[in-house]
């Protein structure tokens, strides 16, 4: 298994490649803005012989949905993220022109997912965590044996994410936090929407909105 971070967008999001062994790969938040950088995600897919097989959303706020246009009309992939997510994708336009952005209506959720769920990328085994609180949809994706957790704009290297949003909420979010993420091995590596990498016991240790 590899895993490859590519960071776009002025907003500055981690788009993830998470490959198995032949190059079987999900792309997660697909950050994509401008065609510079779906020229940047394409080179790098074709100079590692990788094959995208799933597009992963963690959530669907517009800096994280960016390129899901560009997925689909190259590879053919449609987001899997939970239905509860589904307000954030349908205003995600009009959010981007509050923002100062432009971008083309996103393609429609191709596969609802919910907590509980396993999802397959290849040979990798990912469970889907339901952690609610920064949109009311977020999903972390988790492997057990490969102790990694992405946990998109729910829980970052010292910090959680904004919950000033409509559908947020500060109280569901730690409750998701404390109970879907800070559960899983202190080793396991987390990979979040910004920033950097983190374990899971240094946060539990060390986050100051989760002492």
């Amino acid at each position: 298994m590899k895993i490859h971070r590519l960071v776009f967008s002025p907003i500055q999001v981690n788009t993830y490649i998470l490959a198995d062994d032949i190059g079987k790969c999900a792309i997660i938040d697909c950050g994509c803005y401008n065609d510079t950088e779906f020229d940047e995600l394409k080179t790098f897919i074709s100079d590692n012989n990788l094959k995208p097989v799933k597009l992963l959303n963690t959530h669907l706020h517009l800096d994280h949905v960016f390129g899901n246009r560009f997925v689909l009309q190259e590879y053919g992939l449609k987001t899997h993220a939970a239905r509860e997510d589904e307000n954030n994708l349908l205003s995600a336009t009009l959010h981007a022109e509050l923002f100062g952005f432009s971008m083309p209506d996103p393609p429609g959720i191709g596969t609802y997912i919910s907590g509980g769920q396993d999802i397959s990328v290849g040979s990798i085994k990912l469970k889907c965590l339901f952690v609610p609180g920064h949109t009311a949809g977020s999903i972390a994706y988790y492997s057990e044996k490969e102790k990694i957790v992405f946990t998109g704009d729910a829980l970052f290297a010292g910090s959680i994410g904004r919950t000033d949003f409509p559908d947020g909420d500060h109280q569901t979010l730690l409750n998701s936090i404390r109970d879907n993420l800070l559960n899983l091995p202190d080793d396991t590596m987390v990979y979040p929407g910004h920033g950097p990498e983190t374990k899971i016991g240094i946060e539990r240790e060390n986050n100051p909105f989760l002492s």
